[in-house]
């Protein structure tokens, strides 16, 4: 007999923990190879873990809505296999706050303790992270005045031992606190316990302690949010608190669009074996501006701008239940339109059947969103974080326009588009901004009529 640790797999680049939403079995249940264990997510991504041996299982380490660090060990698999043979598959753990846990430095956070984020909301804090706290005596509110050099500004293992080593040295003052009232009265609550309450007791989103809570008087309905909703609340808060928001808005004849997509859209199909649709027209031409205002494909790291010199574009998806996730394309600069349109398509269906994976989400630099497949004309989109640029694609409505020529002017039936850009305007100013969608309305106008794909 021979234990097999079944751990949590590495799901993308910048994906550093995800929580538990189901198990598929329990003590005592048998499993085969690459059989569903359980459910688990990442952001906005479901995804399944399957199992990396055939045998029993012996033990689960988590509970349901735990969130766990990539790279520990989520439960215990007993096969028949010599212990020699057998064999775990995982990636390493991310040095910075899961290194203690392969080495045993610090024993693993009990199950219960597995979820903790900060009073606003904003910050998560790792099980290993929090054991140090909690081993050292520094409380919660303590714990959100450390710095985090990780990942969206986390604490990582580092960054608490510094500070610990900081405090011991004298660097650190400790924090002023109120008199303390005697043991036998008052029993200071653990880092964990606080972490806990904090993070049963969260909303969805921060509402200001001004505003009162209303008290759901009259014929009412109550509806709790689901997951998603949840995540979609707070990083739209978090977007509209971090970003300085401007919109503005142009018109676009995109009458020469139209009519080369229905020209081509049957022998495309037949051809390609898949549909051709607007979005990667669009994309098509946005790539090549960005190129020309590469400060529209950036982010803001404090008083640094980064400039990202990969063109990964955002198609906002919307799911069966209504709610909207961000496939990326990749180095969608580097793609024909018959690789956009496959792109475009996959992903989209992927994402109606639940299949994208963690990583289809993450690395975007310039989201595209068409409010148009909604009926609206136009739209205020907000920033997806930490891009600084979202354009907004309005419906296609034929209208009667005053149209320019050489022998004067006419009265024409046209295809015309809203747009509408959501921009950061700590680091683009309008008139940057004015100045890129003006030029994608010009580039959608200028369609060739007599392009081949």
């Amino acid at each position: 007999m021979a234990l097999v640790d079944l751990v949590m797999p590495k799901l993308g680049e910048s994906i550093m923990e995800a929580t538990i939403l189901k198990w598929h079995k329990k003590p005592g249940d048998t499993v085969k190879q690459d059989e569903t264990i359980l459910e688990i997510a990442t952001d906005k991504v479901d995804s399944e873990v399957p199992s990396t041996a055939a045998g029993t299982i012996k033990e689960l380490l988590f509970n349901i809505n735990d969130v766990v660090p990539v790279g520990a060990v989520i439960a215990r698999i007993e096969t028949d296999k010599e212990a020699s043979s057998a064999y775990t598959t995982s990636a390493p753990p991310p040095e910075e706050e899961l290194e203690a846990v392969a080495a045993e430095e610090v024993p693993y956070v009990p199950k219960a303790h597995a979820t903790s984020a900060s009073a606003n909301g904003n910050r998560f804090y790792s099980p290993l992270v929090l054991n140090i706290a909690s081993s050292e005596g520094i409380s919660m509110s303590e714990l959100e005045t450390i710095p985090g050099t990780g990942n969206e500004g986390r604490v990582t293992k580092k960054d608490i031992l510094q500070y610990v080593q900081d405090k011991r040295s004298g660097k650190i003052q400790e924090p002023k606190t109120k008199k303390q009232e005697p043991k036998d009265k008052i029993q200071e609550p653990t880092v964990m316990e606080e972490s806990k309450r904090e993070q049963e007791s969260k909303p969805a989103y921060e509402t200001p302690a001004t505003v009162e809570r209303p008290a759901y008087d009259g014929n009412v309905e109550i509806i709790e949010m689901d997951r998603m909703r949840k995540l979609i609340a707070r990083y739209m808060v978090e977007s509209k608190q971090t970003s300085a928001h401007v919109t503005s808005f142009a018109e676009a004849d995109v009458t020469n669009m139209v009519l080369w997509r229905e020209k081509v859209k049957t022998d495309f199909e037949k051809r390609e074996n898949t549909k051709i649709t607007f979005t990667p027209l669009f994309i098509d031409c946005l790539v090549r501006l960005i190129k020309k205002f590469p400060l529209i494909n950036s982010s803001v790291d404090n008083d640094k701008i980064i400039v990202k010199k990969d063109i990964n574009i955002g198609m906002a998806t919307a799911l069966p239940t209504g709610n909207l996730i961000v496939p990326i394309i990749r180095n969608a600069d580097y793609l024909n339109l018959v690789g956009l349109s496959k792109q475009v398509n996959t992903l989209a269906e992927n994402a109606r059947n639940n299949k994208l994976k963690p990583d289809d989400t993450q690395g975007g630099t310039f989201t595209l969103t068409n409010v148009g497949s909604f009926g609206s004309l136009m739209g205020t989109p907000i920033i997806n974080q930490p891009q600084v640029a979202i354009l907004a694609v309005g419906a296609i409505k034929k209208r009667p326009v005053v149209i320019e020529t050489e022998q004067g002017d006419t009265i024409g039936i046209r295809h015309m588009m809203y747009l509408s850009l959501s921009y950061d305007h700590r680091i683009i100013d309008g008139s940057l901004g004015a100045t890129f969608l003006s030029a994608v309305a010009k580039e959608f106008e200028n369609w060739d009529v007599n392009r081949t794909w």
